[in-house]
């Protein structure tokens, strides 16, 4: 099974690039099981509004909303198991 995940930042977060790092490490760990894809909540409003994200980072997981603020890589890796 193949997990996409979706993290939701902005420029001016300074949680997003802690969040953005623990999902490459998982990434890393992981590789062809999940797809990453990066979304700037400031260029992408409509996409934002569409899953009712009120602050970032926020992490989606195959289109549900697992995690809002930074997880901790375990925490992660056990939300795709």
């Amino acid at each position: 099974m193949v997990y996409n995940i979706e993290v939701f930042t902005s420029p001016t977060c300074g949680y997003c690039p802690m969040a953005i790092d623990v999902v490459n490490q998982a990434k890393e760990k992981l590789q062809d099981k999940i797809n990453v894809e990066i979304v700037n909540v400031a260029t992408e409003v409509q996409r934002a509004q569409d899953y009712g994200i009120m602050g970032v980072p926020a992490i989606a997981i195959d289109g549900n909303i697992e995690f809002v603020g930074a997880p901790t890589l375990d925490d992660l890796l056990s939300k795709l198991k």
